[in-house]
Formats: structure tokens, sequence, C-alpha cells
């Protein structure tokens, strides 16, 4: 069977190196923009070309006979990417664009949730125009802004130390509004939870809940970023989540893929990535999106011990119901390191060395090899995945490992860490009174 991967970031790897695991022997090959050191050695060959460039994607699977696709990022799905390898017979992990709309216009996606009753909406409007957006921010007074498009992870504001005040929502609010409308909804506060699961347009097999880190720097301060990390426990549930808010969260996961195939006809298939908040007032979603996260992918796929070619013939057979999906029970820790200065000012093209990371995991991410040397590009560079029965001893392997990356880096040394992880317990206890 051969299988093509396209992307080229840490997530991809992640997916690579699962796939490459497969009891069936799959032959694997892959598109990115760059060479990725990680995905390249696991593939028979390789394809260095713009994710997003549908014609010459579709023309290398017909080219290389490909029977399955896994698209890692959203921008491919936003291209249409899925639609185009379904119509020449490539079976693809990742929904088409009539469906993937739920990621990459948060405009449609939450007039989707209010039409169809979909659990955990917050209370939001969509704007085009200035004068009534600056109404409403001043009526709700604590807001969430957010672009419509896709931003990388980094569009979003939410008032408090990025938006000091309502003035300064309302100046940010106008500066994106040049780019397309903008949704404007009440701020959440509580713990965020990740939960990812693999769809077959109408079951879902969920994988554990993670957590993860978008502030760039220790005690959660400093700028957002793609994430600097992720932790899950050794099970289903997080320290401080119930048994209750991850079933919740599984419930509104359902009904999502339910309302997409009532509103647009589309079955999803692919991957369902649910960010959601438990605050004083219940569950809420904060965004859907279309793929799995980057770094919440690496933590869930390498407890997978279901066979991923399995599930992926599942996926695309509709057939999910009939294959039991397993993770093991152990805590995994992830931690990013990237470069110096970054997000705002990163150092480039700086080489890395990878020493002795024990048992870690290492997955290469926004990277590139030159001469069998490794540099970095400005954005996340490598990440580390600690695996063991508990999250302490997770984080140890972790944090070991990311000692003996060498370069011009710079990671949050505190996540996964039991003091992190008892603030958070600390903060849930309080928002629930």
């Amino acid at each position: 069977m051969n299988v093509l991967v396209v992307g080229g970031g840490g997530r991809e790897h992640a997916i690579t190196a699962t796939i490459a695991q497969s009891r069936k022997d799959p032959v694997i090959f892959a598109v990115m923009a760059k060479k990725n050191p990680g995905i390249s050695r696991l593939c028979q060959d390789f394809l260095l070309e713009k994710e997003t460039d549908v014609k010459k994607i579709v023309a290398y699977a017909a080219a290389k006979n490909i029977d399955l696709a896994f698209i890692g990022p959203e921008a491919p799905l936003a291209a249409g990417l899925a639609d185009a390898l379904e119509d020449i017979g490539v079976g693809v992990v990742g929904p088409r664009k009539a469906v993937s709309k739920i990621e990459f216009d948060k405009a449609w996606a939450r007039s989707f949730m209010r039409k169809h009753g979909i659990g955990g909406c917050p209370v939001f409007e969509i704007f085009t125009e200035q004068g009534p957006m600056f109404d409403f921010i001043a009526k709700l007074g604590d807001v969430a802004i957010k672009p419509s498009g896709l931003t990388g992870g980094k569009g979003v504001k939410v008032m408090g130390d990025q938006l000091p005040s309502v003035k300064d929502a309302q100046q940010y609010a106008a500066q994106i509004l040049g780019s397309g409308s903008v949704v404007v909804e009440e701020k959440l506060v509580g713990e965020e939870f990740t939960l990812q699961a693999f769809v077959d347009g109408e079951h879902l097999a969920f994988s554990p809940s993670v957590q993860d880190h978008k502030r760039a720097f220790e005690n959660d301060l400093g700028p957002n970023t793609g994430g600097m990390g992720s932790y899950t426990d050794a099970g289903e549930l997080l320290p401080f989540l119930r048994a209750e808010d991850v079933q919740q969260a599984k419930d509104i996961m359902q009904h999502t893929v339910t309302g997409l195939y009532m509103e647009t006809g589309v079955k999803y298939k692919g991957v369902l990535y649910g960010q959601f908040m438990v605050t004083r007032n219940g569950l809420r979603v904060i965004e859907f999106n279309a793929r799995f996260g980057d770094p919440e992918a690496m933590n869930v796929l390498p407890l997978l011990e279901t066979d991923i070619v399995d599930v992926m013939s599942a996926v695309v057979g509709g057939t999910l119901d009939r294959l039991t999906v397993k993770f093991s029970k152990k805590a995994t820790v992830c931690k990013y390191a990237v470069p110096a200065g970054y997000p705002d000012n990163p150092s480039k093209d700086k080489e890395v060395s990878v020493g002795d990371v024990g048992d870690a995991l290492v997955f290469y991410a926004s990277v590139y090899e030159e001469n069998g040397r490794i540099y970095t590009t400005g954005s996340r560079a490598i990440a580390v995945v600690g695996i063991d029965v508990s999250i302490p001893k997770a984080e140890k392997k972790a944090q070991d490992a990311l000692d003996n990356i060498i370069g011009d880096l710079h990671s949050r040394r505190d996540i996964g860490t039991m003091s992190l992880v008892q603030k958070r317990i600390d903060h849930m206890n309080e928002i629930r009174g």
C-alpha cells in the first residue's frame, strides 16, 4: 500500500512516524515545502512543493499510485486538496473543503453552531462594519476578537494583557476588519483542553484529552505562539477535568459531525479537533480545527495501539464503528525548542544539534537540512516527547532530552511540571466554586 503524507512540520513527522510503524508495511511518500529531516528518512520518495499547490500534489499522487493520503496542515484543506485527491480515487484522511470550513472560516463556524444548536457556543456576533462592531464590544465589555480566516494560531486576541481596554479591543478589531469579517465574542475564563478524534463521516474515535500552552514564556506570559508544548495524563482525563467535562465535549463533537452533514451534504472524514474551555457557566467551544493539533498530535499518536493504516482505512471507508481504536494509558509531555526571540524576532538559519535524548521521541518541525546539518527557519524547531506512567516521569524524560538539543534556542521548562499542573487544578477548583 502506498501512503502519502502532506505537510512538513512536527505534526506531520509524528503522523509519518506512526505510519512507518504499521504492521501493513506501507510505502510512504511525502509532500512538504522544506525538507524535514525526520520525514524524509521515513519516505521512499518526497516532493518539495508548496502544500497548497493542489495540481502538483494530485499529479504526484497519481504518478506514485497513492492509495491513502493523510493531510496534516489546515492550508491544503482550505485549498481543496482533499476534494482533488478523492476525485482521482485516493482515500483521504482530511475533510473536503465544504466541511473543513469549520476551521478556516470562524464566522461560518459560529453561525453553523448557532443554526444547529451545537452546545457550548459563546455569546458572539459577526461584523463587516466598524460602527456596530464598536457598539457590541462596548456592550460586552470583556471580549475576544477573532479574524474570520486562518492565522496560524496567532490572530485571536483577548482582553486582558493582550488588549488592555475596550478601546484597544476596538482598535484591533478595526485593524483586522480590512482583511474580512470579524468575530467578536464574550471572553471565556477557565481552563482549556483539547479533544481530538478520528472521524469517518458518522462515527468518532476519540484520543486522550490534551492541554496545550500557547504563551511563549514560562508562567503563561508573553505573546501567543503556535504552541510551546502540551501534556496528557495516563488515561482519558487531564488532572483538572471531570469525566462529565470530556463526555460533554464528545457529545458536542458528535453533534458537530452530524450537523456538518446536514448543513453541507458532505461527510466529514479525517480528524476533528475541539478546543474547549471549562468555565463557571459550563463547557464552551473556543474553536474547531479540521486536523490534528501541533503539538497535540505528538502527545496522542505515539500512544495509538491500533494500527494507524487500519484507522485510516476505516476513516475512508466509513467503518470506524467496527474498529476498536485504543490508546496506551500513559502520560506524555511534549516540549518545543524554538529559535531565540520567537515569536516576535526569531533567530534564523542557526545550526541545531541533537544529542542523547534517551528514550524520548524527537519530532522535527520548522527546520531544514543541508549537507547533513540541521538549521532553524524562525518558527518552532524541534519537539521532544517524554512518555511514562505519570506526568512527572514523562516531564523529566522530555526535559532531559531538551537539555541535550544544542543551538540558539528557547523553550518553556515549566510545561508538564507538577507546580504548573497544580496551578491548573487550583484554578479549576476556584472556577467551579
